[in-house]
């Protein structure tokens, strides 16, 4: 076993620990090359939480690229193939097989605008609805009628509490979604920044034209928020 793989066991361990002794939400800052923005993790999914908090330590993140960009629905990044990538190279490869255990709960934590929410298999290959080990997007989404939403109650057969609904129709968001992923966390600052990655150009794999990297990722001290 070597050494690397050890300090980020124990990083991941560590950090578990300290996120024990206090109930605040962890959050990281994300640098990258359009702007920065800060998501905070939610400590009622500590799967994936920790799971993300992990990667983040060991800097599993820095140079990886937002790869997926489709506008009015999310900005998809994570995919660690994606580090170094060459210009033309199809970036929706992935050959990290570990998974994360489902934590979805949509009474709560649904698909508003601005969620951090797991990457997934589709439901063919993967009933339980597992997360991706790595993967992760990030919802800008549109806004919804309650016309809307009824129509998709009937579709889909998905209800909507009131506070939903509110939240589509003045947010925005993808709720057709809930209830088929994980949503782990949300943005609380630089939104700015996810809307100028949300407007790059893209070809026909949904992939920007112009590259949109992760120069870093860093958990923010309590302290310093």
């Amino acid at each position: 076993m070597n050494r690397k793989f050890l300090l980020a066991i124990f990083l991941a361990f560590v950090g578990s620990a300290l996120l024990a002794q206090s109930n605040a939400n962890p959050r990281v800052k994300v640098e990258t090359n359009c702007g920065s923005f800060v998501l905070e993790l939610y400590n009622e999914t500590p799967l994936h939480r920790d799971n993300f908090l992990q990667l983040v330590r060991s800097r599993s993140y820095d140079g990886v690229h937002f790869h997926r960009i489709v506008p009015g629905f999310v900005v998809q990044g994570g995919n660690l193939m994606t580090r170094n990538a060459r210009k033309g190279m199809d970036m929706r490869e992935d050959t990290l097989t570990r998974t994360v255990p489902a934590e979805i709960m949509p009474e709560k934590y649904f698909h508003v605008r601005g969620s951090l929410c797991a990457a997934r298999e589709s439901d063919d290959t993967n009933p339980t609805k597992a997360s991706s080990g790595s993967q992760f997007y990030i919802v800008t989404g549109t806004y919804y009628t309650d016309f809307d939403l009824q129509a998709m109650t009937e579709k889909y057969g998905k209800t909507f509490s009131e506070a939903q609904k509110d939240a589509y129709k003045i947010q925005g968001g993808t709720p057709h979604l809930d209830g088929g992923y994980t949503v782990y966390g949300r943005v609380i600052s630089g939104w700015k920044t996810i809307q100028k990655i949300e407007q790059r150009e893209t070809d026909d794999k949904e992939q920007p034209l112009k590259p949109v990297i992760i120069r870093s990722m860093r958990i923010i001290p309590e302290g310093k928020r």
